[in-house]
């Protein structure tokens, strides 16, 4: 019987199978029995492409390793698990451009000590393609010679050496995720969230398998709105200004966005260090304290800018695939391929494209919007990368 807590897990049964067996030899380390463990491993690498589930899985397993009952799903440690609150499950979810040698240290150190709660002392690193070199050696070390009861959760999108050391990758097990069905994600929504079957599917299809994204698109009216005018661009490609004037208006929206979605926790962030440096306090020393807290908040500021550059880059490349899968749409259209379109609701546009394009001009659009998110992955400033994105879709 699977586990209740991998419920959320959408289209990933192989994986569900594996972690459950895992579980259950992790209980039988726990119980003591006689050449238990086999089915369990101290270091665990979760891949698969964005949006398939890593993260979730990560997550859902760390629970139902720390559940007496193999992940119910309703127990305390299933609930501080999942909602990152449990005394032994330590998370890092970076928040900007990468994972510093300095967190990774301390969270080693941290994890290296026994578990309060008599289990698994779970170590779960998001984004684990973000470490720098220095904090990925640091990583390894606690791989290569980790205590008893402690477990690594690292999720990465591939185990290609570019994402993932090849010696760390050695020492885990892979557990490879793919990207869920649009039926699936289709039903997870109905059933879990409540949406209707017709938006449900829309979102399901136009997220190209990406769950979070789905589930972006089914609540968030807005997230909606900003997908729709991305999918105007092609048809406002008139002539070279407009292309400039596309690129700003794609570049100011995403900034808007971005800076949507992280100003709420900057503002929070700011307080709560001003509150634990004195700020409002009198009295002697007050002056002294207000002088030591400047580094301190050099510090915050220094990471807010990190994660609103993150912020950015990641809307932005949202905005880029939607609009790359409107170019695939009608390549597709041309070619008469028997594939499903990925925005159901642009099938005009789509037709009236196809109708006026070849295959190899089409192909040369779709070309030029992966040419341009490589570009700023790279680190080519997104204004000019968008530009001259913008420039080639116009000429074709």
């Amino acid at each position: 019987m699977t586990p209740p807590v991998f419920a959320n897990l959408v289209g990933q049964e192989e994986a569900v199978a594996t972690l459950t067996a895992a579980v259950e030899a992790a209980a039988a380390v726990i119980r003591g029995e006689p050449g238990a463990g086999s089915g369990m491993t101290h270091a665990w690498l979760f891949t698969g492409p964005p949006g398939s589930g890593r993260s979730v899985a990560a997550r859902a397993f760390a629970a139902a390793l720390q559940c007496p009952n193999g992940g119910c799903g309703a127990c305390t440690e299933c609930h501080t698990t999942l909602a990152g609150t449990h005394a032994d499950v330590r998370s890092v979810v970076p928040d900007g451009l990468s994972i510093p040698v300095d967190q990774m240290r301390e969270l080693v150190l941290r994890a290296a000590s026994a578990p309060t709660g008599g289990r698994w002392q779970v170590v779960l690193i998001e984004d684990a393609d973000r470490l720098t070199e220095k904090a990925s050696n640091a990583l390894l070390k606690a791989v290569e010679e980790p205590s008893p009861r402690t477990v690594f959760l690292l999720c990465t999108p591939s185990i290609h050496p570019d994402d993932i050391s090849v010696t760390i990758r050695s020492r885990c097990r892979v557990v490879t995720l793919r990207t869920p069905g649009i039926d699936a994600i289709a039903e997870m929504l109905v059933r879990r969230d409540g949406v209707n079957e017709e938006l449900a599917r829309l979102v399901a299809a136009t997220s190209q398998g990406h769950v979070g994204r789905a589930r972006r698109l089914a609540r968030d009216p807005e997230a909606r709105s900003r997908r729709e005018s991305v999918l105007t661009v092609p048809r406002r490609l008139t002539g070279i200004g407009a292309c400039f004037d596309a690129a700003a208006s794609l570049i100011a929206a995403t900034e808007s966005e971005a800076a949507s979605n992280v100003s709420d926790v900057d503002a929070k962030e700011r307080a709560d260090l001003e509150v634990a440096l004195g700020a409002g306090g009198t009295g002697r020393g007050t002056a002294g304290v207000s002088r030591g807290a400047a580094g301190a908040l050099k510090e915050l500021e220094r990471k807010q800018r990190s994660r609103s550059t993150r912020a950015k880059r990641d809307a932005l490349d949202r905005a880029l695939v939607d609009l790359a899968g409107f170019y695939r749409d009608v390549l597709v259209r041309i070619l008469g391929a028997p594939v499903a379109p990925v925005h159901l609701d642009a099938a005009g546009d789509v037709a009236a494209a196809a109708s006026k394009w070849t295959p190899e001009s089409a192909l040369r659009r779709l070309e030029a919007v992966l040419a341009c998110r490589q570009a700023i992955e790279a680190n080519v400033k997104p204004q000019i990368a968008v530009e001259a994105m913008m420039v080639a879709l116009w000429e074709g």
